[in-house]
């Protein structure tokens, strides 16, 4: 199985409604899967977090987009494994 991330971007951000240094926000990521010869693209958004107070614009963009690399190496990392196989 190949998994490709195309592309992505943050939707939305903004503050915590509790957490004083706390964003939280949306990015959507595009993918490009290949599972047995079939070719899917499709989006998925991702709900982000970063603890980064009070800093310009553009750090917490990239603190978010980091978030969401994170999440979506595990993902990854759950898809790639080796599929057990049945006995024959």
């Amino acid at each position: 199985m190949s998994f490709e991330v195309l592309q992505c971007q943050v939707l939305y951000f903004g503050p915590h409604p509790t957490l004083a240094r706390r964003v939280t926000g949306a990015v959507r990521v595009r993918i490009r899967e290949l599972l047995m010869g079939n070719a899917t693209e499709y989006s998925l958004d991702l709900k982000v977090k970063a603890d980064c107070g009070h800093v310009p614009h553009e750090q917490v963009r990239t603190a978010l987009l980091t978030h969401a690399a994170h999440q979506l190496n595990r993902l990854k990392a759950r898809h790639s494994g080796e599929r057990p196989v049945a006995a024959e």
